[in-house]
């Protein structure tokens, strides 16, 4: 049994950012805890809904092996909300791949939970929902949470695994391996890392995501690992039988004044490098939807849209499906797992490469942090732009990169990688 019990944002005794902290900061004690918000920023399908999730229980159990299978199995018996991720990695269950990169962070392959207490955040009203009968005992609670104060930036040695010259040799060879047909385009990343960080996790999360609002934020607890998430990307939602996704291919940095901004948007929108690059991973896109998707219901919805954020403007397009009658949840996630923006193409190839050059194994970065909702729709957006961080080691890692293409020149590659790192490294307090 579920206990419902709504709530006037006109009745809040303080604004709703307050609330919203302070449901955050209550939720700390527990030891699952998930939070997606869009920022309020506009986006073609919406972005994230707004919701805050918590456990005192324990995840999902998986078996490992056949994770989307069993996610749709295990979902036939859904009476509520799920929460959580699907980690890169589990494209070594897609394709005959591996990951044999270091991992020092230990986010575990797929992970959801099943809340025993979430809020949903509308337009005039909160929903929240309980399976327990103690709603109003925990909204006391919440609205007697102290908010904590303003992020302390500890001090940390921040570090790049890869170093520049390493870096630009690296790009060097994706365009060898371009110029021999082996590969069309090529997402390569790096890792930077700090040891032995202390730090509020939550703190540090209400400070990116005021530096750098996105459509698909979001904040996840796992007992000692947390996941930080700026993301502007969606990777796959559906709503009904329709898939849409949204892949970015293309970025440039915000301007000073508004007439600076449009003119580097309308670079953007005429790089001719960056059109291809978007070009690339829409063709991508489409096949993979086509896995899962009745012949004749895709489209390409939108090409080459440019939407600006805090810190950079984006090239972004939209390419929605119909799933056929008999495909599920599993057909769809697996069918364009992992996105494609994030790999290359063609995709398998491009995986097998990014296992060669890359020295860090990506975990859940790259992969997609989501919810599902109990009648299987469901949001995931692509994990970019993240801090994570392993409380009980003290160690915190984000990664970034770029797609690579024959015409990349890689100090200019190595710069976008910069660009996209910005963000974080403002809320660290190091920029």
């Amino acid at each position: 049994m579920a206990y419902t019990f709504q709530i006037s944002i006109a009745e809040l005794p303080v604004t709703l950012d307050v609330f919203r902290r302070q449901v955050l900061t209550w939720a700390q004690q527990f030891p699952l805890v998930a939070s997606y918000t869009s920022n309020g920023i506009a986006y073609p399908y919406g972005g994230f809904d707004e919701l805050i999730a918590v456990s005192a229980g324990q995840p999902v159990e998986w078996k490992q092996e056949n994770s989307f299978e069993e996610l749709e199995q295990k979902l036939t018996v859904q009476q509520n909300i799920w929460c959580g991720y699907l980690g890169y990695d589990l494209k070594n269950q897609v394709e005959k791949l591996s990951s044999e990169n270091e991992d020092r962070v230990g986010f575990p392959p797929i992970f959801f939970f099943e809340p025993e207490l979430y809020l949903n955040f509308q337009s005039n009203s909160i929903s929240i929902f309980s399976i327990k009968d103690n709603i109003l005992d925990k909204l006391g609670q919440i609205r007697a949470t102290p908010i904590p104060a303003h992020f302390e930036t500890p001090s940390l040695v921040l570090r790049q695994k890869v170093n520049k010259e390493d870096y630009i040799r690296n790009v060097q060879r994706v365009r060898d391996y371009i110029r021999d047909g082996e590969v069309y385009e090529l997402n390569y990343c790096m890792e930077f890392f700090a040891e032995e960080v202390k730090l509020s996790p939550l703190a540090l999360y209400l400070q990116l995501n005021a530096l750098s609002p996105t459509p698909f934020s979001g904040f996840l607890k796992y007992g000692d690992l947390y996941l930080l998430c700026a993301s502007p990307e969606r990777f796959l939602k559906k709503e009904g039988h329709k898939l849409i996704s949204q892949p970015i291919k293309g970025t440039i940095r915000r301007g000073t004044t508004p007439e600076e901004d449009l003119i580097l948007q309308q670079q953007l929108r005429n790089d001719e490098k960056e059109l291809a690059e978007n070009m690339m991973i829409v063709d991508l896109v489409r096949n993979d939807l086509r896995r899962s998707c009745a012949t004749g219901t895709i489209q390409v919805e939108e090409m080459f849209g440019i939407y600006g954020f805090r810190q950079v403007s984006q090239m972004i397009s939209t390419i929605t499906g119909v799933l056929r009658p008999e495909n599920g949840i599993a057909d769809a996630l697996k069918g364009a797992f992992p996105m494609g923006s994030m790999t290359g193409a063609p995709k398998i190839r491009a995986m097998e490469l990014i296992e060669e050059l890359e020295v860090t194994k990506r975990g859940l970065y790259s992969g997609a942090f989501g919810y599902v909702k109990p009648n299987q729709d469901f949001d995931f957006n692509v994990v970019i732009r993240s801090v994570q961080y392993n409380a009980a080691i003290g160690y915190l890692s984000f990664m970034v990169g770029s797609a690579i293409t024959y015409d990349s020149i890689p100090e200019q590659e190595y710069e976008e990688c910069l660009l996209k790192a910005q963000g974080i490294r403002i809320a660290l307090g190091l920029e």
